[in-house]
């Protein structure tokens, strides 16, 4: 009988695990997942509820990032998803470019029921530059997270303007929302279903205050974020809180703008998106601007005080405001030396 050299059994296990671990690293998931949309609108409650973390939500400064992991199962190895928010509702925009890459990718808006002279600004606008940007990231060769969010037989596959990545759209504040004239409410709940089916993504609502409602919306999140199964229930009754999943809805079921004393046929719109636009701002009227002047100098925030750095800061405008002073006074009296001096350099004059 042949014998086989110990060192070499030894050796072929070893390539064995290291085979086994390599096609475990491969099998390794990572998402990306963004959240942005209403300014206190509630984006880092439920990002915190979703991962389970029983801590109090700040609030978000600018862009800010955090991770979540999950275990497929018994196994050890666990799927990473990157999660992103931006703050200051549209206001700080430019800023989504950061974390938006060729890589799986998917986007969570989230919309403030409680303000609807906001909501259409606000979602239309951050759209956009999130279309604006995964067009410029990366060709259509490159995505991997394009949905599926229409048959190829689904009456408005023509008729609507899917973006390229995934997408949940999430009205939060319910419990301030159920309390609107039905009407109004109406009017919103159609509007919402529009834009999501327009832009190919799953609606839903919610509430921190309701632990079944934040559980379904947990349920869509980590859909996106580990690609668990995703929510399957439809509820389009505006009494009730909306859970719409992508490409179960259709214009023939969400009807035309509900339109209260708004004569459609004064509007002139330039397409369907242009005419529901119009007929909810009729209504609504836009204030998307006030949040631009709600926005505070984030150095002066006391919750990101720094005392070394602020007492630094300090000596710095000061010596700005004096130099600016000494300068002024200069031009004044027709002096036109260029004046060049250090911090804690005394000038004479």
């Amino acid at each position: 009988m042949r014998k086989v050299c110990i060192d070499t059994l030894w050796e072929l296990a070893a390539e064995e695990v290291r085979k086994a671990e390599d096609e475990e690293e491969q099998s390794l998931h990572q998402r990306t997942v963004f959240f942005l949309g209403s300014k206190g609108g509630g984006k880092t409650t439920i990002l915190l509820r979703c991962l389970d973390r029983d801590e109090p939500p700040k609030a978000t400064l600018a862009l800010e990032y955090t991770f979540g992991r999950r275990a497929r199962g018994h196994n050890t190895l666990k799927d990473i998803a990157h999660l992103w928010e931006l703050g200051g509702g549209d206001s700080l925009s430019d800023l989504v470019q950061i974390p938006v890459t060729p890589q799986s990718f998917s986007v969570v808006l989230v919309l403030d029921l409680s303000k609807p002279n906001f909501l259409w600004a606000t979602a239309t606008k951050l759209l956009q530059i999130v279309r604006m940007l995964m067009d410029k990231a990366c060709s259509s060769s490159q995505r991997t997270g394009i949905p599926l969010t229409f048959r190829k037989d689904h009456p408005d596959r023509e008729l609507t303007d899917p973006l390229p990545v995934p997408l949940l759209i999430i009205g939060s504040k319910y419990d301030l929302f159920q309390d609107f004239e039905s009407e109004r409410r109406k009017i919103i709940c159609k509007t919402l279903r529009f834009l999501a089916h327009y832009y190919g993504g799953s609606l839903i609502f919610t509430s921190n205050r309701s632990d079944t409602m934040m559980s379904k919306t947990r349920m869509f999140v980590n859909h996106l974020a580990f690609g668990t199964e995703g929510g399957k229930s439809l509820c389009t009754d505006p009494s009730k809180p909306l859970m719409v999943p992508a490409g179960m809805d259709s214009l023939s079921l969400i009807g035309s703008p509900s339109t209260m004393d708004v004569d459609i046929g004064t509007l002139h719109a330039r397409s369907a998106l242009d005419l529901w636009k119009k007929v909810f701002e009729k209504i609504f009227p836009s204030e998307n601007t006030s949040e631009h002047k709600e926005l505070k100098d984030p150095a002066k925030d006391p919750q990101y005080s720094e005392l070394v750095i602020d007492s630094m800061r300090a000596q710095k405008d000061q010596l700005n405001l004096w130099t600016d002073f000494i300068l002024h006074i200069l031009i004044i009296e027709g002096h036109s030396r260029v004046l060049q001096f250090r911090p804690g350099t005394q000038v004479h004059f």
